[in-house]
Parts: structure tokens; C-alpha cells; sequence
């Protein structure tokens, strides 16, 4: 799976760094639910007053989401042979 980052200052004029955003094929069922969710998290970061400068967009997607769907957006591919 691909992830990518999103660099941004908040209000104070702080760099934060938001980290492990999975990139999801067009096709894929929870597209919407990842974008959403990315957009609540942002804004939240964006508020905050006491902010970190780094935050996981995956842990955060861990507390928020029921557990099955979130094993379904970040499934990973059983490799045969090690490979």
C-alpha cells in the first residue's frame, strides 16, 4: 500500500505534518470514508491550539473507525515464497 503526507501550518502559523494518508485506487469502496475522515482530522489539527508537529493519519483512522473496516482499507497482500 501507497501513503502519502500532507505538510500545512496552522492557525498560529505552526508546520504540522500529517503522515500515513493511504492512497486508494478510484475504485474502492472506502474512498469516501478515508476522505472524510481526513478532512474532520484536518480541521481539527487546524484548530488545535496546542499542536504537535507531527501526527498519523493511521493511528488516527485506528481509534475512529470499527475495526473490520479499517483491516479492509489497510488489508495487506499474503505474499507467497517470501516474495
Amino acid at each position: 500500500m501507497l501513503f502519502k503526507s500532507l505538510e500545512f501550518k496552522n492557525v498560529d502559523g505552526q508546520k504540522v505534518k500529517i503522515i500515513e494518508i493511504p492512497v486508494l485506487e478510484d475504485d474502492n469502496l472506502y474512498q469516501f470514508v478515508v476522505k472524510v475522515r481526513l478532512q474532520t482530522f484536518i480541521a481539527q489539527v487546524y484548530a488545535n491550539k496546542n499542536p504537535k508537529k507531527v501526527y498519523s493519519f493511521k493511528d488516527y483512522l485506528k481509534r475512529v473507525l470499527k475495526w473490520p473496516v479499517y483491516e479492509q482499507i489497510f488489508k495487506s497482500e499474503i505474499l507467497k515464497n517470501n516474495a
